[in-house]
C-alpha cells in the first residue's frame, strides 16, 4: 500500500483518486470546490476543500509522508506552479503534474515536475495502476480487459527458463518480448533463462495482471519505478 496526494478532483483527478483507491492505497484529495470534495471523499482516505496550496496546509494535512503527488489543475497553471513547488519543498519524493499543452508540460518539467501528462495523450487509470504498482515499469491498457506491462521478474523467476516457470498456466500471462541491456528478444524461445537485467513485456487479462503485482512474494528490491513515455 502507498500513500498518494491528489491535487485537483476533476474528471482526471477523481478518476486518479478513485482507480487508486481501489488498488488498496490511502489518497488525500484536495479540491477548492465542497461540492467535488464531498462526492470525492465518499471513496478517499481524506477529502479537503482548500483554495491555495501552500506548505503549511500540506504539512498540517500530512502530505509529507506521502509517496506520489498528482497535480491535476491544468486550467490554474499559476495555482499549478505554486502546488508543485510547495510539494518539493516538503519533500514529496514523486510529483506528477497533469499540463494543458506542450507548452505548459515543458515549463513544469524544467522547475521540477518527475512527470507531466497531457489528458489527450494519457489515461487516468493507467497513471493510477502504473504509479500503485512497486514491480510494474510502464502500462498500456489496450481495452477494458486486457493490458499489456513492462516488469521486473521476480525474484524466485530468476535463473529459470519460460519452459521451467510456465507463466501461462500460473498466471494467466503471456510473455510478449523481453528487455535487456544487450538487445529486445521478441517471442522468446522456451529455453530463454530469466536474469536479473531483465524486463519483461507481458500480455494478459487485467484481473490476471493485478494479482501478479498484488503477489506477497514481490521482493522488498522492487522500487518505485517512473512511468515512461
Amino acid at each position: 500500500m502507498k500513500q498518494f496526494l491528489i491535487i485537483g478532483c476533476g474528471r482526471f483527478g477523481s478518476s486518479c483518486a478513485e482507480q487508486l483507491t481501489k488498488l488498496g492505497n490511502e489518497v488525500i484529495a484536495i479540491d477548492k470546490s465542497e461540492d467535488v470534495i464531498d462526492e470525492v471523499s465518499k471513496y478517499v482516505t481524506h477529502a479537503v476543500s482548500i483554495e491555495n496550496i501552500n506548505v503549511e496546509v500540506l504539512k498540517s494535512l500530512g502530505a509529507s509522508n506521502v509517496d506520489v503527488a498528482i497535480i491535476a489543475i491544468s486550467s490554474n497553471f499559476e495555482q499549478a506552479i505554486l502546488s508543485l513547488v510547495a510539494c518539493r519543498n516538503i519533500g514529496i519524493p514523486e510529483v506528477i503534474v497533469k499540463a494543458k499543452d506542450k507548452i505548459h508540460a515543458d515549463i513544469l518539467k524544467k522547475i521540477g515536475a518527475d512527470k507531466v501528462v497531457i489528458p489527450e495523450s494519457d489515461s487516468a487509470i493507467r497513471l493510477a495502476r502504473a504509479i500503485s504498482s512497486n514491480q510494474i515499469f510502464e502500462y498500456i491498457e489496450f481495452d477494458d480487459r486486457y493490458s499489456i506491462v513492462e516488469l521486473v521478474p521476480k525474484e524466485s523467476w530468476i535463473g529459470k527458463s519460460l519452459n521451467e516457470l510456465n507463466l501461462r498456466s500460473a498466471y494467466g500471462i503471456n510473455i510478449i518480448a523481453i528487455n535487456n541491456k544487450e538487445k529486445t528478444n521478441v517471442n522468446p524461445a522456451a529455453n530463454y533463462v530469466i536474469k536479473d537485467t531483465d524486463f519483461l513485456i507481458v500480455a494478459g487479462e487485467n484481473k490476471d495482471l493485478d494479482k501478479l503485482t498484488d503477489d506477497d512474494t514481490t521482493d522488498s528490491r522492487y522500487q518505485l519505478y517512473k512511468v515512461k513515455k
